[in-house]
C-alpha cells in the first residue's frame, strides 16, 4: 500500500502543505508524483494534468466573481451596519453573559447559513465571502476562535448533504451514490440510502460537539480593515434598495440557472448601476474582489488537474486490490476501505468525485465479504465523505478560509485543514466502521 503512487502523492501533498508550501505548488508536485510513480512518462503526466485543469475553470471564475460581489456588498455598508449594531450592543465593558450569548448567536448563524446553503437554498459556499468578512470585527471583539468558526462552517457544508435528500443532498445520495451502487451491482431502495448514512452523520455531529468544547477558550485577533470598508457607501434608503435588489437578483439567478457566475455578475453590475460602487471605481473594486479570492480559485484549478492524473494513472484499483487481497475479516476490511477512501478524497478534494471511482471497486468486495446492502452503502458513502473535511483542496475547507482569512489572520492549513481533519475524519472513521458492521 505504501508504495502505491496515489498514497505517495497524497503524502507528498499533505507533507508539503504542512511545511507551508503554497497549496497550488503542493498539488502540482503531488500530480507529478502520482504520474511518475505510476509509470507514466513526464509528457503523459503533464498532458493529463493540463487536460484536467479546464474542469476547475468554472469554479475559479465563480470564486473571482463572488469576491467582486462581496466587495460590492461591503461598499454598500449593509452588512457592516449590522455588524456595527452588534458591536454597539457589546458596549465598552460587556458582561461575560452578554459575550457568551453573542458568541453563541454568531455560531448559530454560521451553522444555520451553512446548512441552508446545502439543502434549503443550495448556493453551497457562495454565501461565505458575503456573510463572514463583515462579521470578523465582531468575532475579534468577542475573541471567538476562528478555528471553531471553520469547524462549524465545514460541518454545515458536509453533514447535510450526507443525510438530507434535498438540494446538494439529493445530488450526493440520489445522483451519485445510488446510481454508482446500482452500476456496481447493488440495488437498494431509494429511501434506504439516507438511512445508510445516519450513523456516519452522527460521527460528524460528535466531531462538531468536540470542536465546540476544544475551541471554547478566547483567542485574540488584531482589528484589520477589510478591502472596500474604508470607502463603503453611506447607508441610505437608496443604498438599501440597491443592495436588496442586487442580493435578491443574485440569489434568484443562481437558483434558476444553477450558475454562481451569472448570479454574482448581475449582483455586481447592479451595485455599479445603482451607484453603490461608482463607475469610475468599479474596476478597482472588481480587482480587490478577485485578489481576495484568487488563491482559492487557483487551488481548485490545480486540484482538478491532480484528480485527472490520479484517475488516469490506473493506480486506484491496484491500491484497493493490494489492501483487500489478504483480508478475510469484515471488520479489518471495512477499516481498510474507509482509510483508502480517506486517502483518495484528501487528494482529489471532492466526495462527489470520489464515489464513482470507489463504488465499482468497493461493492463487489463488500458483497463477497458478506456485508449487507445497507452496510455496503454506508461504507461507500462514508469512504467518499472522508477527507472532504481536512483536504487542502476541498471547497468545504477552501470556502471557510475564503471568508475567515479576509483580513489575513486565518491560515488555511493550520486553522482550517488540520482542525477539520482531526474533528471530523477521525469520528467519521469510527462511525462509518460501526455503520458497516451493524447495518
Amino acid at each position: 500500500m505504501l508504495t502505491n503512487a496515489v498514497v505517495i502523492s497524497v503524502l507528498v501533498l499533505m507533507g508539503l502543505s504542512l511545511a507551508r508550501l503554497n497549496v497550488v505548488l503542493a498539488l502540482v508536485c503531488a500530480a507529478l508524483t502520482a504520474g511518475l510513480f505510476s509509470g507514466l512518462s513526464l509528457h503523459d503526466t503533464l498532458t493529463l494534468f493540463t487536460e484536467g485543469l479546464g474542469g476547475g475553470a468554472p469554479i475559479a471564475l465563480s470564486y473571482a466573481l463572488l469576491g467582486a460581489f462581496a466587495v460590492g456588498i461591503a461598499r454598500s455598508g449593509v452588512t457592516e451596519w449590522l455588524a456595527a449594531r452588534l458591536i454597539r450592543r457589546l458596549g465598552g465593558t460587556p458582561d461575560p453573559g452578554q459575550l457568551r450569548r453573542l458568541r453563541n448567536l454568531i455560531i448559530l448563524v454560521l451553522l444555520g447559513a451553512a446548512v441552508i446553503s446545502q439543502n434549503l437554498i443550495p448556493v453551497h459556499i457562495a454565501f461565505i465571502p458575503i456573510l463572514v468578512p463583515p462579521l470578523l470585527g465582531v468575532m475579534a471583539r468577542l475573541r471567538l476562535d476562528r478555528r471553531l468558526a471553520a469547524c462549524v462552517l465545514t460541518f454545515g457544508l458536509i453533514t447535510p448533504y450526507m443525510v438530507l435528500p434535498v438540494g446538494f443532498g439529493s445530488l450526493f445520495l440520489y445522483k451519485q451514490l445510488e446510481p454508482s451502487l446500482a452500476q456496481a451491482g447493488l440495488d437498494l431502495a431509494k429511501e434506504q440510502i439516507p438511512r445508510a448514512m445516519l450513523l456516519p452523520a452522527g460521527g460528524m455531529l460528535t466531531g462538531l460537539l468536540l470542536a465546540l468544547w476544544w475551541f471554547r477558550k478566547p483567542r485574540n485577533y488584531q482589528p484589520v480593515t477589510l478591502p472596500g470598508e474604508e470607502d463603503q457607501a453611506r447607508l441610505s434608503p437608496r443604498t438599501l434598495v440597491v443592495a436588496a435588489l442586487a442580493l435578491g437578483s443574485a440569489m434568484s439567478l443562481q437558483l434558476l440557472t444553477d450558475s454562481i457566475v451569472l448570479g454574482a455578475l448581475i449582483g455586481f453590475l447592479l451595485f455599479t448601476a445603482g451607484g453603490v460602487v461608482p463607475w469610475r471605481e468599479s474596476q478597482d473594486a472588481f480587482t480587490q474582489g478577485v485578489k481576495m479570492m484568487s488563491l482559492i480559485g487557483f487551488i481548485m484549478i490545480a486540484a482538478n488537474g491532480y484528480a485527472a492524473v490520479v484517475k488516469g494513472s490506473g493506480q486506484v484499483p491496484l491500491l484497493v486490490e493490494a489492501v483487500t487481497s489478504q483480508l478475510n475479516s469484515p471488520g479489518v476490511a471495512a477499516a481498510g476501505l474507509l482509510l483508502l477512501g480517506l486517502f483518495i478524497t484528501l487528494g482529489i478534494g471532492s466526495s462527489f468525485s470520489t464515489i464513482p471511482i470507489i463504488a465499482t471497486l468497493y461493492v463487489p468486495l463488500c458483497l463477497a465479504l458478506g456485508f449487507s446492502p445497507l452496510a455496503t452503502a454506508a461504507l461507500v458513502g462514508s469512504a467518499a465523505a472522508l477527507g472532504d473535511a481536512g483536504s487542502p483542496a476541498s471547497d468545504s475547507t477552501l470556502g471557510p478560509t475564503a471568508g475567515l482569512n479576509a483580513d489575513g489572520q486565518h491560515d488555511h492549513i493550520r486553522d482550517t485543514v488540520i482542525p477539520t481533519f482531526v474533528f471530523y475524519n477521525l469520528p467519521l472513521l469510527v462511525a462509518g466502521w460501526i455503520a458497516a458492521m451493524v447495518s
